[in-house]
């Protein structure tokens, strides 16, 4: 699990990560969050399936699944972002002028103006590539 999850990676993630949430009836301990950390990783690294990865990591797939969407929704992710951005650039070692932003991941400013329609390019639908034009079938005149 060292190996996944090196002291310096857990020491930026470790206190990004929600507490986990208090159990009143009991049940089973809680997987380790360090644990959960690694089998996530081993499943990005490789590619494998959630339930096929191995509980010699100290936890199950679908546990590590679970975790990973806690982990989501309590922005943990894009709070490391920031955060391991924060240290390449005091280390100096971004250089931003290859970096580029689109729509997705930069929100306009409010009151921006909005830019011209986009014109049509033709009068109507074109031609369906589905099936090739056929003659118009004619009516039998009823008896």
């Amino acid at each position: 699990m060292a190996l996944l999850v090196p002291d310096d990676l857990w020491a930026a993630v470790g206190p990004l990560l929600p507490p986990a949430r208090a159990k009143p009836k009991g049940g089973r301990p809680r997987a380790s969050d360090r644990a959960a950390l690694a089998g996530i990783l081993f499943v990005l690294r490789t590619g494998i399936q959630w339930h096929e990865l191995p509980m010699e990591l100290g936890c199950c797939g679908k546990t590590c699944w679970r975790r990973l969407g806690e982990w989501h929704a309590a922005g943990v992710w894009t709070r490391l972002h920031r955060v391991l951005l924060k240290r390449l650039h005091d280390a100096g070692a971004l250089d931003w002028h290859r970096a580029a932003l689109d729509s997705a991941s930069l929100r306009s400013k409010r009151g921006a103006r909005r830019s011209a329609r986009t014109r049509r390019t033709a009068a109507g639908p074109g031609q369906s590539a589905m099936s090739s034009p056929t003659p118009r079938a004619r009516r039998l005149a009823s008896r």
